[in-house]
């Protein structure tokens, strides 16, 4: 991974502002719901969570790209996946340092940083500071918000 991020860079970006997003994609709330499924929609545009351990992305790690279910951004290689025992597919950096969005949750009585799509604003989970070294983060994300990509022929 080229790039360097760790918990701290989270927690300003959360608090200052997030770099600037390689393109912007902005759909109407019913544009979203006519190309995303009831489930989809519910996880990406309403920040859902889907159950722990009810996708078997949790136990795939053949090599590919994670990709926004939404705008089909790259946001993660499957490089930096690792078996965290959540029940959530976990990574420890995105694929670039521009594609994830930080975001200050403290909903449900929680204090938590929100990652969303920078491209498309799509919930995409959380970040946490208890990941694999070198980054010590663990971007637990909602396998319903992406699709792998496993051809040879992927942009990124």
């Amino acid at each position: 991974m080229a790039i360097n991020l760790n918990w701290a860079d989270i927690i300003v970006r959360a608090r200052d502002g997030n770099p600037a997003p390689p393109k912007r994609v902005e759909k109407t709330e019913s544009e979203w719901r006519s190309l995303l499924s009831e489930d989809q929609f519910s996880i990406t545009r309403l920040k859902g969570t889907e159950p722990a351990h009810s996708s078997q992305m949790c136990r795939l790690f053949e090599p590919g790209i994670y990709r926004c279910i939404c705008c089909k951004t790259a946001l993660f290689d499957s490089v930096s996946k690792y078996q965290s025992g959540t029940g959530w597919p976990s990574f420890s950096l995105p694929i670039k340092d521009n594609v994830v969005s930080y975001i200050k949750d403290e909903g449900y009585g929680m204090s938590r940083i929100e990652a969303t799509c920078n491209v498309c604003d799509a919930h995409l989970g959380h970040v946490f500071p208890d990941g694999p070294e070198p980054s010590g983060l663990r971007f637990c994300m909602n396998a319903i918000s992406l699709e792998k990509q496993t051809d040879a022929a992927f942009e990124i």
